[in-house]
C-alpha cells in the first residue's frame, strides 16, 4: 500500500483554500470596517439620491443597514433593526416587505460566509504551520504560499477583467447563483436601490476583488522570494 504524502496533501489543501479565505476574509473586513465605513467613502464618489435623501440621511440609513449585517445572531432576530427604520420625516417603514425578505437572504448568506472563514483559516494556517515546522517539508510550504497566491491573482484578474467588460453579466450571475429567483430586483424608487445603487456595487466589486488580487500578489511574491532564498542557501 502506497504511503500517503501528507506534505503534498497539505500543500494542495492550502493552495485550494487560500483564494476562498482571502476572498471571504476581505469581504468581512470591508463590511465590518467603520472608520470610515464603505458607504461614507463611496457616497463622496457617486451621485446624490435623486428622490430626496439628503447626504446625511442617506449615510445614516446605509450605516444602520450595515449594523444589521454586523449584528450577532440569526437574521430572523436581527431583522428588527431594519423593520424599525423609517423614511426621514415619516412614520412609513424604510424597507417594504420585498426588501426585508431580500435582506434576510443577504444576512443569512453573509453569516454563512463569516462562518466559513474559520475552517478555511484552519486549513490554510494549520497547513502552513505543518509544512513550515520541519525542514524537510519547508519547501512544500513555500510552494504552497507561491501557488496559492498565483491561483488567487489569476482568478481575481479574470474576475476584474470580466467586471470591466461586462459588469451587468457579473452582477446578474452573482445574484442568480446566490439568491432565489425574482427576489433581488427592485424599483429605482425602493430604498435599497436609493441607498445602494448599481454604481455603489460596481465600485464595491472593484474594491473587493482588487484588494484580494493585491493580497494574492503579495503572497505569490513572498513564496517566490522564500524559494529563491532557499535555493541560494542550498547552493552555498
Amino acid at each position: 500500500m502506497k504511503k500517503i504524502d501528507w506534505a503534498r496533501v497539505a500543500r494542495w489543501a492550502v493552495i485550494v483554500a487560500m483564494p476562498f479565505l482571502l476572498t471571504l476574509g476581505t469581504l468581512r473586513i470591508i463590511v465590518s470596517w467603520d472608520s470610515p465605513s464603505y458607504p461614507r467613502f463611496e457616497y463622496g464618489r457617486i451621485q446624490p439620491d435623486r428622490y430626496g435623501f439628503t447626504p446625511e440621511e442617506r449615510l445614516a440609513l446605509a450605516e444602520a443597514t450595515l449594523d444589521y449585517l454586523r449584528a450577532p445572531g440569526p437574521a430572523e432576530d436581527a431583522i428588527v433593526i431594519l423593520e424599525e427604520l423609517t423614511l426621514p420625516g415619516s412614520d412609513e417603514s424604510l424597507y417594504n416587505q420585498r426588501e426585508i425578505g431580500h435582506m434576510l437572504d443577504v444576512k443569512r448568506l453573509t453569516d454563512i460566509f463569516a462562518q466559513a472563514i474559520w475552517p478555511l483559516a484552519v486549513i490554510v494556517i494549520g497547513g502552513l504551520l505543518f509544512l513550515l515546522s520541519a525542514a524537510e517539508r519547508r519547501e512544500e510550504g513555500y510552494r504552497a504560499i507561491r501557488s496559492g497566491g498565483l491561483l488567487t491573482t489569476g482568478t481575481l484578474l479574470a474576475i476584474i477583467a470580466l467586471i470591466g467588460v461586462s459588469w451587468n453579466f457579473v452582477f446578474t450571475q452573482f445574484h442568480e447563483i446566490l439568491f432565489p429567483p425574482d427576489t433581488w430586483t427592485f424599483y429605482y424608487t425602493d430604498s435599497l436601490i436609493r441607498l445602494f445603487p448599481e454604481r455603489f456595487w460596481f465600485d464595491f466589486g472593484l474594491l473587493w476583488t482588487g484588494a484580494v488580487f493585491i493580497e494574492g500578489l503579495l503572497l505569490a511574491v513572498l513564496g517566490f522570494w522564500l524559494l529563491r532564498r532557499r535555493d541560494k542557501r542550498m547552493r552555498a
